[in-house]
């Protein structure tokens, strides 16, 4: 029996396809079961903080929200914008604090306020560079988005400090 002889040749090419569109039987193929979680290192040697050892599906439970804000409820406006500032602020950071970062920048935005939360380590910086970087963040970022960014930091004495477990 072909396909001709099943549906008349008045029927458009998509009510084809719809017509055999259906439930799927077929046994669910569990590829990416290990997504996010990172791969074991054969002697255990790669360093992980804490947020970094904890799967994704503990996101909230155990682990928090690297960026907070309410752009995605309903109706919200601002929802690209929203990601490509939080982009920026993430590459500026990594690039302005290259080797004192000692965790991930959190991004907090209260009303008209971004404020940014991270562990600095004090290992190969100074106390005045530290403050002066500070400093720096609030007034260029403040200045680029025309808002008031706050810069939250804590500080440890070295990386080795905030590793959690090694893999």
């Amino acid at each position: 029996m072909s396909v001709s002889q099943i549906f008349p040749k008045s029927l458009p090419v998509s009510s084809f396809f719809l017509a055999f569109r259906g439930i799927s039987t077929t046994s669910s193929v569990c590829k990416n079961r290990k997504c996010g979680v990172p791969k074991v290192t054969p002697f255990r040697t790669h360093p992980l903080t804490y947020e970094e050892a904890q799967p994704p599906s503990k996101i909230y439970v155990t682990k928090g929200w690297l960026s907070w804000n309410t752009s995605n409820l309903y109706e919200e406006k601002r929802h690209a914008e929203t990601t490509f500032e939080d982009l920026i602020i993430r590459k500026f950071m990594f690039g302005t604090w290259h080797g004192i970062l000692a965790s991930e920048v959190v991004i907090k935005r209260r009303h008209n306020m971004i404020v940014l939360a991270f562990l600095a380590s004090m290992e190969h910086a100074l106390q005045r560079q530290v403050y002066f970087l500070q400093g720096y963040t609030e007034e260029l970022l403040t200045n680029w988005f025309k808002c008031p960014v706050k810069v939250e930091l804590s500080a440890v004495s070295s990386k080795n400090d905030v590793i959690f477990k090694k893999i």
